[in-house]
């Protein structure tokens, strides 16, 4: 099966769980005229206010956005933000199961934008509490049953303090497991199917390579030692590559402009994650995912791509 047989219909029999930290992306743009008398910094006069998904709920946008279905895991506030954030869900087709802990700060992270420009980004968070946590493990396992794929992604925002007793669960109901990974400690991802690091991110755990053959070696023991069945690095400008029990699978990275790489992982897992639970392996998957992150790049801001612009 090639990435172009990947039908409508195959989509619309996908079902992804996206288990993770949610956050509200808001975005205030403004002109620049001066530099504040205060300090040396511009003043931005607000012309424009976007408030658009960020975090794992951009992820399950994406996936709905291919014509996939997905399933929204998370624990938000009791806040204007979560507010926001769930009227926003609403409006996606995502089916959400949040978590409401009333002491959480729902994650913001609003960036000032002027002159085409990010001038600041200012981020308002805390860590969510155990008990609402554990009630979102007992909602997990029940969600299951209806999934073919589970894509946890990981902000380090402390949703997933659980990470690893879910991905237990999920493999032994027989689901693929994604991850897009965060820190500098790979082993609370042992026993999933796949994890999707970047470069910075994967360095941060094995450590620099100097070479192909270098990075080949330690890839695929760290694969080994957490008992993964592929490792996918994505590589910017290098495009992508899978680690897997065959060896190693690269994908050249389609040159685009690039604009802005908010989101892009997003994407590329997403992507990854639909094509998945349509029935594609991973190996017929990357491809995809790899196009669908050269697209991304092109917008602005955290986006989403359509299996129009996918299948062009």
């Amino acid at each position: 099966m090639t990435h172009n047989e990947l039908s409508k219909h195959q989509l619309d029999q996908a079902h992804v769980l996206v288990v993770g930290d949610v956050m509200l992306d808001r975005y205030w743009y403004g002109a620049v005229d001066r530099i504040s008398p205060e300090a040396p910094v511009p003043v931005v006069r607000i012309t424009k206010e976007e408030n658009r998904l960020g975090g794992c709920a951009n992820v399950a946008y994406n996936v709905v956005s291919l014509g996939a279905h997905a399933s929204l895991l998370s624990v938000v506030g009791d806040d204007d933000a979560s507010h926001l954030l769930e009227a926003l869900v609403q409006k996606t087709g995502i089916t959400p199961h949040f978590g409401r802990d009333a002491l959480l700060k729902t994650t913001v992270k609003l960036r000032v934008i002027g002159r085409q420009q990010q001038l600041i980004r200012v981020d308002f968070e805390n860590t969510p509490q155990t008990e609402v946590l554990a009630s979102q493990s007992d909602t997990f396992k029940a969600l299951l049953a209806q999934h073919k794929v589970v894509l946890f992604s990981d902000y380090g925002k402390g949703g997933l303090a659980h990470v690893s007793d879910m991905i237990a669960a999920a493999r032994a109901a027989g689901k693929v497991v994604l991850i897009d990974p965060k820190g500098s400690d790979f082993s609370r991802y042992a026993g999933a199917t796949c994890i999707t690091p970047n470069r910075a991110e994967l360095q941060q755990v094995i450590g620099e390579w100097s070479s192909e053959a270098e990075l080949n070696q330690k890839a695929h023991a760290l694969r080994q030692q957490l008992n993964l069945e592929a490792l996918l690095l994505t590589r910017s400008e290098e495009g992508m590559t899978l680690f897997d029990a065959q060896g190693e699978f690269t994908v050249a990275a389609q040159a685009r402009e690039v604009f802005d790489v908010t989101g892009a992982g997003d994407t590329v897992i997403a992507t990854l994650a639909a094509a998945v639970a349509s029935g594609l392996s991973l190996r017929q998957a990357m491809p995809l995912a790899n196009r669908a992150g050269g697209i991304v790049v092109g917008k602005f801001g955290t986006a989403t791509v359509s299996y129009e612009e996918l299948f062009a």
